[in-house]
């Protein structure tokens, strides 16, 4: 149920690791960031993992709060104030992926199947709001679920926005370039209808236009090896429920569903194509989000967190043999 991995009689960078299991799936959750470090089906990891004890490659696995995605200049205004968040992509000039990924969070509870941990927002300058947030994994016969729940303890409303950044694997445990052949009979669908225009230098949004060729990931195609995403997609296409479902199957037949709430309006894709070789992940990131890049300055699907109230998303695994 808990399991503190030592390394060398030390508590690993990462944190406790919190492991859980349920049928036939296990999961690790770090202290560190709150991340699912660990997905496991019938024995397979269904995540890129890492070393509890080395640095976090390429955002894996880390939740993404108070925003998703890139900050343009790390400023912003919100109710008549402008804030600045500290720049930490300096050759883009951006803010990136919120602040929570950096702190150890409290544990709250732990069972066989389900473990939950806390991190209130610290009084700093660029986002002084006061926000309890909470991350439940829980595991039962479908898969696991993450339930995000953000409450508002100040006395003024509070700008919000959240997503994940897991990396799923792709069965192989190749290095740098050979990820991107690995990667490549991977088929990859994503549910939305149109596609994120970005600045190549800066990777911030400049528009939107339609799916079609090479964005059009509906149907669920083989990625190949040409595949070179870092691109977010919006105008999601939901089942009855509600939600809206990634699908990414590999040649080894396990087929891994990542679905998300009527809170989850946009998705991210990251092939990881030209990363250094010792930070990329054997896989592929996809990301449910509520808001796409820039969310903080443009104002397109941000929640305003109004004081006491409570905004919850949830966000899920499935896995099967195909």
């Amino acid at each position: 149920m808990h399991t503190n991995e030592m390394m060398g009689g030390a508590v690993p960078r990462t944190g406790q690791q919190y492991s859980i299991r349920h049928g036939d799936y296990e999961a690790v959750v770090t202290e560190l960031g709150a991340i699912l470090r660990v997905l496991k089906y019938r024995g397979k990891d269904l995540l890129a993992s890492f070393d509890p004890d080395g640095t976090v490659p390429c955002s894996n696995g880390n939740v993404l709060v108070p925003f998703p995605n890139r900050i343009e200049d790390g400023t912003y205004e919100f109710q008549g104030h402008t804030y600045t968040l500290p720049i930490d992509e300096h050759d883009r000039n951006t803010a990136i992926h919120g602040y929570g990924y950096r702190a150890y969070w409290r544990l709250q509870a732990l069972t066989e199947d389900s473990v939950s941990l806390s991190w209130r927002v610290p009084d700093m300058g660029g986002y002084p709001f006061d926000v309890v947030v909470t991350v439940t994994y829980t595991l039962d016969d479908q898969g696991l679920t993450m339930t995000t729940r953000a409450l508002n303890l100040g006395d003024e409303a509070a700008p919000w926005a959240f997503g994940i950044h897991p990396w799923l694997a792709n069965g192989k445990q190749g290095v740098g370039d050979q990820i991107q052949k690995d990667n490549a009979p991977c088929t990859l669908s994503i549910p939305c209808r149109t596609h994120v225009v970005v600045d190549p230098d800066r990777l911030l949004p400049t528009g939107t236009e339609p799916v079609q060729g090479r964005t059009d990931l509906r149907q669920g195609p083989a990625l190949g090896e040409d595949a070179d995403f870092d691109d977010a997609w919006t105008d999601v296409e939901r089942d009855d429920d509600g939600t809206c479902s990634a699908w990414f199957t590999r040649p080894d037949g396990i087929r891994i569903q990542l679905w998300g709430d009527e809170t989850i309006t946009s998705w991210q894709v990251c092939t990881g194509t030209g990363f250094e070789a010792d930070m990329r992940p054997a896989g592929v990131a996809v990301e449910p989000m509520t808001a796409y890049a820039n969310a903080f300055r443009t104002g397109r699907n941000l929640v305003i967190l109004q004081p006491a109230a409570v905004y919850t998303t949830q966000v899920g695994y499935r896995a099967q043999e195909v």
